[in-house]
């Protein structure tokens, strides 16, 4: 096990807050590192100083010079006129490579990450393909330690999975900062958590996601028994103090020292539970009972030729709680505003019951003024609001969703992302409610803002409409989830993992080798056609694998890699090239297959 990076004893404040102090992390070779915290518990601000990016107020940091530190930051920061071949090359500028290796590079990365346009440019991406640039990015540079800050950001559910997968066979170190509870477990062998509440300010558990959880809640069992066992003799001391010893001996001197420091201890103790502080959430419900809140029957709907949804039917009642499932762009949004009233399908309707109360959840957050202060954002008419029938101060409403009070005067558009989707948690909680309709809510939510979330969702009792790529909060939450495939095809399953498997692309046929392949008799289940498209193939897929070969050794000569217009050509036609060779094999056993049945 090789050391590539660590910290001893670092400390940083950021606004007059301490983030941590006397931090102790070694980051190895082997290791894939979870990086989880509250928001503002300085995941983020420990990445850019591992990176070199930010420096400590005090304490150390060495990073192994041997080894290559890669930092991939929340958001990007391209040229939006620039190619996205052109952004990876930027990348290795400062490497020693000659114009072979780093041209070669500069493909390998591209074709990994999924790029089939590499001429394109970087304003026609998506969020989720330049998240997947910044990637391919990161990865030419050949990395021996990879730091990512919420790598799943702008990712859909396929875009999640994918990285998964590409995290699974790195071969080198990571650490990476995501509130994915699922990717967590499927991606670390180890879990970092900054926290207060922890004795030195942060927590270390090898294994999942799922083996932190079990360790962390026996640490802080024991550490409950010590608070116990701490207020117990600090009460025996204190009592003693009170009785005034009459001799002020060396003896008695000591022990009122000691119960200073054991009295010190406890506040210490009680100090860090007091700072974990959480959510405190509590959706109303109007209490109706109405069997049929809202129902759909045939929606349509698309925009220019596209069709998003076709002969769609939702029924709603008290206690429904339905997940809405596809990648970006496939209507999920878009029936939610048909469901709420916003727009009009193209064909079909939407009934509701009367006087039915429908809250929302925007994912744009459009409903937010930026210039408004956090103070009117919570309260619009007054310094109190009214929840529940009960007029709670603006302070102690505040307080409720993690807001300090010197943050009221704040504007809201200075505020985090985190804390922008607080503010319209608590506008929704202040509305009695027979239907949440919920776009993406948990974007920017810490684990332990999440956990409050799933609680309040699980507790509602009317019904519930939830967009989102947290498979774990569709797992918990969720009775039912609806797939769309935006082109019209929806499907209703019994959970995420039933959408998957539905989804997921059937397996390439296994490619027969060539020396090897079946001769046997025309079968008289293979149709004329069939058994001469057999024979074409027979013959064609020798040809096609030479050429397949031909281009792989085309790509590796010195003076095409050489040539970027050359090498982009000649990647192209292997690419496509083994598109085709691919079909041909899978047709070639779909027939073989076949005549064997014979």
């Amino acid at each position: 096990m090789i050391p590539l990076a660590s910290c001893h004893q670092v400390e940083k404040s950021f606004n007059g807050r301490q983030l941590f102090a006397n931090l102790g992390l070694t980051i190895a070779d082997t290791d894939r590192i979870g990086l989880i915290g509250a928001n503002g518990s300085g995941k983020s601000t420990l990445l850019k100083i591992l990176s070199g990016l930010e420096h400590p107020d005090s304490g150390s940091v060495s990073v192994n010079k041997k080894y290559r530190l890669v930092y991939l930051p929340q958001e990007d920061s391209f040229d939006p006129g620039a190619r996205v071949d052109d952004v990876v090359f930027a990348a290795l500028a400062g490497q020693e490579l000659d114009e072979t290796e780093r041209q070669v590079r500069v493909q390998r990365a591209l074709r990994h990450i999924g790029f089939a346009d590499i001429d394109q440019c970087v304003a026609q991406l998506s969020g989720g393909w330049r998240k997947r640039l910044a990637l391919a990015r990161a990865l030419a540079q050949a990395p021996d330690l990879l730091l990512l800050d919420e790598p799943t950001n702008h990712l859909d559910l396929e875009g999640i999975l994918w990285l998964e997968s590409v995290l699974a066979k790195a071969t080198f170190a990571f650490v990476l900062v995501t509130h994915d509870r699922y990717f967590l477990e499927r991606s670390t062998n180890a879990i970092v958590e900054l926290s207060r509440r922890h004795s030195e300010g942060v927590l270390r558990v090898a294994g999942s996601y799922s083996d932190f959880l079990v360790e962390r809640e026996a640490r802080l069992a024991l550490q409950q028994q010590l608070e116990a066992t701490q207020a117990n003799r600090v009460r025996r001391e204190i009592e003693w103090l009170r009785r005034g010893p009459k001799a002020r001996t060396t003896k008695a001197q000591a022990r009122i020292d000691e119960a200073g420091r054991l009295i010190e201890e406890l506040q210490a103790t009680r100090q860090r539970t007091a700072d974990e502080k959480k959510l405190a959430l509590d959706f109303e419900t109007s209490g109706r009972r109405t069997k049929r809140l809202l129902w759909a029957s045939g929606l349509r709907h698309g925009y220019g030729s596209g069709l998003l949804l076709d002969d769609i039917d939702v029924m709603l009642a008290p206690g429904s709680r339905l997940g809405l499932v596809g990648s970006n762009g496939t209507g999920k949004t878009t029936l939610l505003k048909i469901m709420a009233g916003e727009l009009m399908p193209l064909a079909g309707q939407v009934e509701r019951a009367p006087q039915l109360r429908l809250q929302v959840f925007e994912q744009d957050r459009s409903t937010l003024d930026p210039q408004q202060s956090l103070r009117r954002a919570l309260a619009p008419e007054g310094d109190s609001v009214v929840y529940r029938g009960t007029a709670q101060h603006i302070v102690g409403w505040a307080n409720r969703f993690l807001f300090k009070p010197a943050q009221l005067d704040l504007p809201v558009g200075e505020l985090s992302g985190g804390e922008q989707a607080r503010i319209i948690i608590a506008r929704l909680m202040l509305q009695p409610a027979d239907v949440l309709l919920l776009d993406e809510p948990t974007n920017d939510l810490d684990i332990p803002s999440l956990e409050v979330l799933e609680e309040s969702l699980l507790e509602f009792e009317g019904a519930l409409v939830l967009v989102t790529h947290d498979r774990y909060l569709l797992d918990r939450v969720c009775t039912q989830v609806l797939g769309l495939g935006g082109d019209g095809r929806a499907v209703y399953c019994a959970d995420v993992e039933q959408w998957l498997q539905a989804n997921r692309p059937a397996p390439k046929a296994a490619k027969p080798p060539a020396a090897v392949r079946p001769k046997t008799a025309p079968s008289t289940k293979l149709t004329f056609k069939e058994q001469r498209e057999f024979e074409e193939l027979e013959a064609a897929i020798p040809g096609a694998e030479a050429e397949l070969r031909r281009l792989h050794d085309e790509v590796q000569r010195p003076e095409v890699c050489s040539a970027p217009l050359r090498l982009r050509a000649c990647v192209a036609a292997l690419d496509a090239t083994q598109k085709t060779l691919d079909q041909m094999y899978q047709r070639w056993e779909e027939l073989a297959m076949k005549r064997e049945q014979s």
